[in-house]
């Protein structure tokens, strides 16, 4: 079997990894599985929540992310992160300038989320183009959800927008953009790095007792994000195109580029599981910590659907390749 750039098949991960995982320990309480972030083990009267992400695709702002996409995958628990180690692999040719570019993004990108860091591994590395980043962040906590907790009937909310992490991405590295996009817009597209955390809205979100999962729509955005959620909860779905929301630098993007915005890599969009009937107890919570929630859909038994605007009805039967890597082969992104 050939496999292709981006996350392996499901297939291959329950084949040959997600069940080797060592010696048995009665105190592990959420083991690896289909879209799940983070793992669970039981601490005294607590629950260390553990999750662990790399940084691969991109060139500038590397430390950033890494923080961002660790710190994410835990506030999907309900939890914010506390702790955080990394492992920094460099290119033969880096320099100092470089170690310090990124161990200063980390440095102020955990401090802004209250986040300490507490170790790691630094190296030059044989063979490698670019840096790569790869984060393990930890939260100890009393109560937490999954992205395989959500129940048939539940409203599936997103917050922010559809694509944000591969807008910023694209208008930072694809020379193709210029001349085919507005110098503004992709200045504005760029910004969109800002948008990448998700703690805070996860935190406030799962205060209110209505949310019974969550996800970050990372590689696949957002409808990965909803299959991946779906599989694990052993759930259908019924997406409406028209409700998900697009921004305008991100349609320009996704247009000059002929990509998909509905699958292109999404960290900073949340994917909520919401109780039905509860939902605009949550979009107010989520204002209030200052993004926005959009209902997007419906949990249900049975098929995985895509509505279209035109009222055509799409399948979904596998998890979807993320539209960056479709420049990663063209561009050398």
């Amino acid at each position: 079997m050939e496999l292709k750039l981006g996350k392996l098949p499901p297939d291959v991960l329950e084949k040959y990894l997600l069940g080797m995982t060592g010696a048995k320990s009665r105190d592990l309480v959420v083991s690896p599985s289909l879209g799940v972030d983070f793992g669970v083990v039981r601490h005294g009267n607590a629950q260390l929540i553990v999750s662990s992400d790399p940084v691969t695709g991109v060139k500038e702002r590397v430390g950033w992310y890494a923080v961002n996409v660790s710190a994410n995958d835990i506030a999907t628990s309900g939890n914010r992160p506390q702790f955080l180690q990394s492992i920094i692999l460099l290119p033969e040719r880096a320099s100092v300038r470089d170690v310090a570019r990124i161990s200063s993004e980390m440095d102020r990108t955990a401090s802004s989320l209250g986040i300490t860091i507490v170790g790691g591994h630094t190296e030059l590395t044989p063979g490698l183009r670019r840096p790569i980043v790869i984060t393990t962040a930890f939260a100890f906590a009393s109560s937490y959800v999954t992205a395989a907790d959500a129940k048939e009937g539940d409203a599936i909310l997103i917050t922010k927008t559809a694509g944000i992490e591969g807008t910023a991405i694209c208008a930072s590295d694809s020379p193709a953009l210029e001349g085919r996009v507005d110098p503004d817009v992709i200045t504005r597209a760029k910004r969109y790095f800002r948008k990448l955390s998700v703690v805070d809205e996860a935190a406030a979100a799962y205060a209110t007792g209505a949310v019974h999962a969550m996800h970050d729509c990372t590689e696949g955005g957002v409808l990965g994000a909803v299959y991946e959620m779906s599989r694990a909860s052993k759930l259908g779905f019924e997406l409406q195109e028209s409700s998900i929301p697009i921004a305008t630098e991100t349609a320009a993007v996704c247009s000059a580029l002929k990509l998909d915005p509905l699958r292109l890599i999404s960290s900073g969009t949340l994917l909520v599981s919401v109780e039905a009937g509860r939902e605009r107890e949550v979009i107010r919570a989520i204002v209030k910590a200052g993004s926005r929630a959009t209902v997007i859909g419906r949990f249900r038994k049975g098929r995985r659907s895509l509505v279209h605007r035109d009222g055509s009805v799409e399948h979904i039967v596998d998890a979807p390749t993320d539209e960056l890597w479709k420049l990663v082969g063209k561009q050398g992104m």
